[in-house]
């Protein structure tokens, strides 16, 4: 379950040569774990949960994820964010990019239903620089969301 529109889809290193086919392949899945785990500061065992995977799938998927990202910047390699083996949320075609859920990835694998987990409505977000908090709304995450009191953007306490 990926519940964030990821907008940027490659990035370059700065003396990256157009037609080089030097990069690395970061899936949407990989790319929502290392967001819920390193900007939501989720555990392991929440952001599985909030994907809908086992807790080993999660560490599986980032950690595969950290491997590609440390291989472009070690040898300037570009990085591509596509594909990959997700559900969106929305049966009405609302979830990320309008594409709802059932988005195949990964030699067509399909998930099998709600394990029962599900992201903690009851958490807060709060502001780094002022100390404001709010609860968390589920499907928005707190790093999108700016402080009503100084503008600062929030983040997952």
């Amino acid at each position: 379950m990926v519940n964030f529109k990821h907008q940027l889809r490659h990035f370059r290193p700065e003396n990256f040569e157009e037609g080089s086919s030097a990069g690395v392949v970061l899936t949407v899945d990989e790319l929502e774990a290392m967001r819920l785990s390193f900007l939501e500061k989720l555990t392991q065992t929440e952001a599985a949960a909030c994907m809908d995977i086992h807790q080993s799938t999660f560490q599986r998927t980032l950690r595969r994820a950290l491997e590609k990202v440390t291989e472009a910047f070690v040898y300037g390699k570009s990085v591509k964010i596509e594909g990959g083996d997700y559900r969106m949320p929305g049966r009405d075609g609302s979830g990320p990019e309008g594409k709802g859920p059932g988005v195949a990835g990964r030699g067509g694998r399909r998930r099998y239903g709600n394990r029962g987990g599900t992201c903690d409505p009851e958490t807060t977000c709060i502001c780094p620089e002022c100390g404001y908090e709010v609860p968390h709304r589920a499907g928005v995450p707190c790093i999108e969301m700016k402080c009503e009191k100084c503008g600062t953007q929030m983040l997952r306490k």
